[in-house]
C-alpha cells in the first residue's frame, strides 16, 4: 500500500500495483498527480494547452486545471526560464516544456548563470524547484537542429540534476522527484520512446536521483546505458544471448549524479564494459563512465572498455544517412565481440 502522501514528498515506489502505460501517458499522470498534490505546482511552454499536448505529456491538464497552470508560451526561451526562476523564488514549482531541446540553448545564460548557482550563491539558504523537461526528437528525419542530446552539457555544470529516463515507470518517478525537490532538475525525454509501454503504479512515487537499475543480469560483459539507447542494448543483449554470452545491462537512469558504485559493482564481476550513450562519441557520458571505472578498477579489468556512440557529426536530415548515423543492435553486438575478443 502507498504511505499517505504529502505535497512535498510523493511515495518511494514499492509493492505498488502496476498497469500499462506508455512513456507519454506516464509523464502525463505525472504532472497532473504533482498539480493535484500542490497547487504551487504549475506547467508553461509552447503549446502545452493545445488538446494534442506536446506529444500527449500535456494532454487534458489545461481543461482540468485551468489557463493560469497550464499556460500556453510564446517562442522566447530565455525568456520562460527567467520567468520560472523568478515563480520558484518567490515559492512556485514551475515545470518548463521545450518540445525541441535545441531551442532551449536560447536560454543558456539564464540555466548557466543563475538556475544552477542559484543555491551555491546564497549559501545554502535557497534553492530553485524548477524542472525543465527537454524532448529530443530523435527519428523521422528530424535533422540537425531537432536531434541534438547534450545531455553531458548539463550534467557538467554543478548544481543541476540531469536525468535520462528511458522506461515509463522512470520517466514518472523522475518527474515527481523532480518536481517535488529543492534543486533544479533537467529532465532528457527521447520523442522515439514516447509509445512504449511499460507498468507503471498509479499512486505518486519517486525514483531518486543517482541510482542506477540493473535492466538484465549477465556476467560476461557489463553494458552500461541510458535513454534511447537502453531498448537497443537490451535486444542486442537477447541476441548475444543465442551466442553464449551474457550481457549485465545497466541502465544510468541519471548522469547528474552517475551512480558510479553500481556500475562498478557489475564490471567487478565481469572484468569487461561497454557504454552505449545516445551522444557523440567525443567528450561524453560514455567518456566519464570509462575513466570514473578505469579510475576506481582499471587493473583489474579483463579488457580495455569500449564505447558505443553517435559519430562526432551532425545528425543527417535524409532516412538512409539517419540509418547510418544511430547504432543499432549489430554495432551493439560488435561491440561486446570485440571486448570479449581482446
Amino acid at each position: 500500500m502507498a504511505e499517505p502522501q504529502t505535497p512535498a514528498a510523493p511515495v518511494a515506489a514499492q509493492t505498488l500495483a502496476r498497469r500499462q502505460l506508455t512513456y507519454a501517458q506516464a509523464i502525463n499522470e505525472a504532472l497532473a498527480q504533482a498539480m493535484e498534490l500542490s497547487s504551487d505546482v504549475f506547467v508553461m511552454g509552447q503549446l502545452v494547452d493545445y488538446r494534442s499536448g506536446v506529444f500527449g505529456t500535456t494532454s487534458g491538464l489545461a481543461e482540468k486545471f485551468g489557463p493560469d497552470r497550464v499556460r500556453d508560451f510564446p517562442v522566447a526561451e530565455s525568456l520562460m526560464t527567467s520567468a520560472a526562476i523568478g515563480a520558484a523564488a518567490s515559492g512556485m514549482r514551475p515545470v518548463i516544456v521545450h518540445t525541441r531541446l535545441d531551442f532551449m540553448m536560447y536560454s543558456m545564460d539564464a540555466i548557466v548563470n543563475w538556475l544552477a548557482l542559484w543555491r551555491f550563491k546564497s549559501d545554502g539558504h535557497a534553492g530553485l524547484p524548477v524542472t525543465i523537461r527537454a524532448i529530443v526528437g530523435k527519428g523521422w528525419g528530424q535533422g540537425p537542429q531537432h536531434s541534438k542530446s547534450p545531455h553531458a552539457w548539463f550534467a557538467h555544470l554543478p548544481g543541476l540534476r540531469v536525468a535520462v529516463p528511458a522506461t515509463a515507470y522512470d520517466a514518472k518517478g523522475l518527474l515527481l522527484e523532480s518536481i517535488f525537490s529543492e534543486d533544479p532538475s533537467i529532465i532528457i525525454e527521447s520523442r522515439s520512446l514516447f509509445s512504449m509501454v511499460d507498468a507503471v503504479p498509479e499512486a505518486p512515487y519517486r525514483v531518486r536521483f543517482g541510482r542506477a537499475t540493473v535492466r538484465r543480469r549477465g556476467q560476461d560483459v557489463t553494458l552500461a546505458t541510458l535513454g534511447s539507447m537502453v531498448p537497443i542494448t537490451l535486444r542486442a543483449a537477447q541476441r548475444l544471448a543465442g551466442e553464449g554470452i551474457e550481457v549485465e545491462v545497466i541502465d544510468l537512469r541519471t548522469v547528474s549524479p552517475i551512480d558510479m558504485e553500481s556500475i562498478c559493482d557489475s564490471v567487478r564481476r565481469t572484468g569487461r564494459l561497454v557504454v552505449a550513450d545516445p551522444a557523440w562519441h567525443s567528450v561524453g557520458v560514455a567518456a566519464e563512465v570509462i575513466a570514473g571505472v578505469v579510475e576506481r578498477m582499471g587493473s583489474t579489468l579483463r579488457a580495455n572498455p569500449a564505447r558505443v556512440t553517435f559519430p562526432d557529426s551532425h545528425t543527417p536530415m535524409s532516412a538512409s544517412l539517419e540509418a547510418q548515423f544511430y547504432p543499432d543492435e549489430e554495432q551493439m553486438c560488435a561491440a561486446v565481440r570485440a571486448v570479449l575478443r581482446s
